[in-house]
This record gives structure tokens, sequence and C-alpha cells, in this order.
């Protein structure tokens, strides 16, 4: 909900009324001549100084009241209909215990490469603002983290609560695809993409990689693929007796598999050896899955102005009252 005037113009108005005020205050009031108006003034007393001014007041707020009436405040939202679907995007991305490999860095210091990859994706996904966006995790076992959805925050959440080892340690590339693939189904839309991130072997799950990009590219999906992980041994970070300890590892990341896998699926086989490749690689599918998405939008107001209007015309009623009565003003 936001505030607005529907005519703020008219608030240099209020400038007018300030103008006014100060002219009436300069103007020497109406008054009787008398031998001696310090006696009257005396018998008067402050308090009825202060009765005389009242109407003033009371005028000088009511008009004020009534220019911001004219200037019709309002609260109002926006909503949104999107008139054409954008594009649906599943995420796959990988848990499995090489994914806390320190070969990334993120502001000059190691991260992990699961830190890395959480940190690319949240801005894609910030970037997609009219697109559906799934999330499906995998290692071991793969399952769906979170269906297409276009709750940008959810996703984000999510994404920042995956752990290393949350579906196992191994690496079940071809249910991933598989996984997604079914997500991607469910739904009709004009583009439908899987994005798969993975730095290992397939080396778990009953269905093969080739497989499951086989019968996904079968229902319209297009594939890429993303191999992450620097050349040669990865360092990993180990409690030993002497303290966290880096050591390193062969990881065995299958780029031949994520080829066929990204062939078959009709899209692109990218490797990120470092976090700068790794984004420059989400920017470049941002850019190519790209779809016109026509947005109409509402307006809805809740006009304001009659609480400034009824004031406004009691103050009035107020001054007329007072000068009829008590502060009577003789001509």
């Amino acid at each position: 909900m936001m505030f607005r005037f529907a005519y703020p113009i008219l608030l240099v108005l209020i400038v007018g009324v300030a103008g006014w005020l100060v002219l009436v205050l300069r103007t020497k009031s109406p008054n009787i001549t008398h031998s001696s108006t310090s006696m009257l003034a005396k018998l008067g007393g402050g308090g009825r100084r202060l009765w005389a001014r009242a109407p003033l007041a009371l005028r000088t707020t009511c008009l004020v009241l009534l220019v911001l009436a004219s200037a019709r405040p309002q609260f109002f939202n926006v909503s949104r209909e999107i008139r054409t679907p954008g594009v649906d995007i599943m995420l796959c991305l990988d848990t499995s215990g090489s994914m806390q490999a320190m070969d990334f860095q993120i502001d000059d210091n190691p991260a992990t490469r699961l830190t890395a990859v959480k940190k690319v994706v949240r801005e894609f996904i910030e970037k997609r603002e009219m697109d559906r966006i799934g999330l499906v995790v995998f290692g071991e076992e793969a399952f769906t983290q979170s269906p297409l959805t276009l709750d940008k925050g959810l996703l984000i959440t999510l994404v920042d609560q995956m752990q290393i080892g949350m579906a196992g340690d191994r690496t079940a590339i071809g249910s991933a695809i598989a996984v997604g693939g079914k997500r991607l189904k469910e739904l009709k839309a004009k583009s439908k993409t899987l994005i798969l991130l993975t730095d290992g072997r397939h080396n778990a799950g009953t269905v093969t990689p080739e497989e499951a990009a086989e019968a996904v590219r079968a229902l319209g999906v297009k594939i890429y693929a993303i191999g992450v992980g620097g050349k040669g041994p990865a360092p990993f970070k180990v409690d030993t007796a002497f303290g966290p300890r880096l050591i390193h590892q062969e990881v065995d990341l299958d780029e031949q598999t994520l080829k066929k896998v990204a062939s078959i699926g009709g899209g692109q086989y990218y490797r990120a050896a470092d976090s700068e490749q790794l984004s420059e690689i989400y920017e470049i599918i941002d850019r190519e899955e790209k779809t016109e998405v026509k947005v109409k939008e509402y307006f809805h107001f809740r006009e304001l102005y009659y609480y400034l209007l009824i004031p406004a015309l009691i103050l009035l009623g107020a001054e007329i009252l007072l000068r009829s009565t008590f502060v009577r003003v003789i001509p």
C-alpha cells in the first residue's frame, strides 16, 4: 500500500494560505476608539485576547485542510496480470560431498563450490522476475525442493538453506534430470528449460543421464549442463587432531557425459572453474532464454479526501459560531 496526492500541484496553495495569514496578522483588527484603551485591555485579560484569535486559527486550519483535500490524498496499490507466460526453468543443483571443495572464491576469500553456486543462483533467480522457477536438489537421491513457482522469495530462501550432503554424498545425475523433467511436464509454457549443475560423475540411481535426457527432450525441454570445478586436485577442509587442515583430492568431473546430455537436450555445456566463470555462464543462459512477457497493470485507489473535508467543514462551522456569539466583532 502506497500514498500519493492525485493533484500535488494544488499543494502550492498552502503557500497562499500562509501569505494570507501574514497579511491578516499585519492588518489592524477592528477596534473601538476609546480615550483609555489600556484600561480596557486590563479588564479583558489575556484569555480574551486568545479568544479573539481563535476564529483566525480555525479559518487558517480550515483552509489548509481544504487545500489538502483538493489535492486528493490517496492510498493505492498495483496488481499485475501476466498475459504471456515466461520461461519455465528447473534448476537441478548438486549437493553431494564433493561440492565442499574449496577451489572457489567470494570477495577474494576461499569458498566451497556450493557456497559460490548459491550466490550465483540467487542472483539468477532475482533477474527472472516473470518466469516460473523450480528447484531440484540431488546427491545420491534427487528430490524436488520447490515446484515451479513465481515466489522468488521462497526460492531464494530454499537456495540459502541448501547444505552439503542433504541428498547423500554420491551423484545421481540421471535421477536429477528425470525429476526435473517430470516437474516441467506438468505445466504448459512457451519455453521449458532445465539447468543441470554438478561437479562429479554419475554413480548413483537407476536411470542413466543419457536416458533421462532423451526422455526429457521428448517433452520439449531444453537442457543446459554446467560442470563445476578447476583442473587438478581440489582443496578440502578436514578436521584433524591438529585442527582444521586443507588436503587436496581429485574430483572426477565427467565432462563427456555432461556434453552428451546437453547435446541430446538441444542446449549447451559449460565449464566453470571459478566464481567469475560460473556467474558469466548463468548470464549467458539468462540472455539466451528470454521470451516477451506482456504485463497488464491494475491500479486500486482508496480516496482519503473526506478525512480532511469533514474536519474542515466542522472548523468552518465552529468559526461562524464563535464570531456570532463569544467573539463578536463590532464594525
